[in-house]
């Protein structure tokens, strides 16, 4: 009783068994380092509290060795009664107790290493790991050893199910063949899910390389777009400057042609101030002679300088809008054409071959990427697009722009490449 209570003071509240290196916390309980470290773990992100008093700490509480139980554990385990450590024992060692390796269904019995050698090798006395509960390897009707297995009812059955029972007429296999037969089905099973396993790890590769690939060509396009539009604005940016320029020489001739009309003018003015005031002293006169032989002068003399200041302004310049919007167009034109070449010149194309156009004498790859000669000729759908001949067009299409590409060929025949208009004849 004494050795009792001493060894339950020695077992772990979590594990149920003796102390394997014993730690403790602030609260003052023990416990195997593994069972609290294995508690502490599952209450990670919960808060952690003592699995014995429920004392809660505010972060994970630091371990600590208890050597002296550890000592007291280690020097008290090899007295423990063997019966408790060393599990099922062998029932033909009376005078010790021997762990058993096998028991035998038969003799309902447990055997140890040196047994199992003498031991009976008949077929009926079957071997399996050691075990305490033979119910289950018997029948609960006639409770004999269950030696069948009745392939109808997908049931063992023993030897009187077999003659006299129920399964009497039933087809039935003995348990060893009834194993051979299902372990070869979960063989074949096990190859198919291994070569399924094998082509969803394959899938999965192949997911992770085109999202590999996803990610590269963004990137690329990313940098593309970004170096394009910067070429844009510098252009943007030229083209402004050029046509403000222009612009500006144009209002500085326009502003020039108007100064020198406007001085010109002014000095017309000046003139007919001048012959305004000669014309008004003549008509305040009121002799006849003086007048006449003072200014010898008509009417159209007097006013045919009035006349030539009408014709000079019509030569002033005008600014010319229309030119700068088309200078304009022209402009925003090229540079739209120059960034759809380098579009074009930067974007890998794949070529994707249209079925339908092929003929028969063509074989076409399932990636509608590989072409070649047909041995046989193939029973294609009829369709007017499709070729007489060996012959195939591709759906990508291009109606601008600068293209390039690579093309494998195979080391014997020969092969045609050209560009062509879908209306091409067939």
């Amino acid at each position: 009783m004494a050795f009792a209570n001493v060894s339950e003071e020695l077992n772990c509240s979590i594990c149920l068994n003796v102390y394997q290196d014993p730690v403790l916390l602030r609260c003052g309980h023990n416990f195997c380092s593994s069972c609290i470290g294995d508690v502490l773990d599952a209450q990670e992100g919960s808060g952690y509290s003592c699995p014995q008093c429920r004392t809660e700490f505010a972060e994970r509480p630091a371990l600590h060795r208890n050597i002296a139980l550890r000592n007291i554990a280690e020097s008290l385990q090899p007295n423990i009664p063997e019966q408790e450590i060393s599990g099922i024992l062998c029932n033909y060692c009376i005078n010790s107790s021997v762990s058993a390796v096998k028991t035998c269904v038969h003799c309902e019995a447990s055997l140890c290493e040196g047994h199992v050698k003498v031991h009976n090798k008949a077929a009926e006395h079957v071997l399996i790991e050691p075990t305490t509960c033979l119910e289950n390897r018997k029948c609960s009707v006639h409770k004999k050893i269950l030696e069948y297995y009745c392939n109808e009812d997908s049931v063992c059955i023993c030897v009187s199910c077999r003659l006299d029972g129920e399964h009497k007429q039933h087809q039935v296999d003995s348990i060893n063949d009834a194993f051979e037969k299902k372990r070869e089905r979960l063989k074949n099973s096990l190859d198919k899910l291994s070569s399924q396993k094998a082509q969803a790890k394959s899938h999965i590769q192949m997911l992770l390389d085109h999202e590999s690939k996803m990610k590269k060509d963004t990137a690329c396009v990313k940098k593309t777009i970004n170096t394009l539009l910067t070429e844009i604005k510098t252009k943007l940016d030229d083209l402004e400057q050029r046509i403000l320029h222009e612009i500006y020489l144009q209002e500085g001739l326009v502003s020039c042609s108007v100064s020198d009309l406007i001085k010109h003018l002014e000095t017309e003015v000046d003139k007919f101030s001048k012959t305004i005031m000669k014309v008004e002293k003549l008509c305040s006169m009121t002799d006849p002679l003086h007048v006449l032989q003072e200014h010898g002068e008509d009417n159209d003399t007097i006013t045919e300088g009035h006349q030539e200041s009408e014709g000079t302004a019509t030569g002033v310049k005008h600014f010319r809008q229309e030119e700068t919007f088309i200078t304009l167009l022209h402009g925003l034109s090229r540079i739209m054409r120059e960034v759809s070449i380098d579009i074009f010149a930067q974007t890998d194309t794949d070529i994707i071959l249209d079925r339908d156009t092929a003929g028969n004498n063509v074989n076409i790859s399932e990636d509608l990427k590989r072409v070649s000669h047909a041995e046989q000729l193939n029973n294609y759908p009829e369709n007017p697009a499709r070729f007489i001949n060996n012959q195939v067009l591709s759906v990508t299409v291009f109606s601008s722009g600068r293209h390039y590409w690579e093309v494998e060929t195979g080391k014997t025949g020969g092969f045609r490449l050209g560009v062509a208009y879908s209306s091409i004849d067939k």
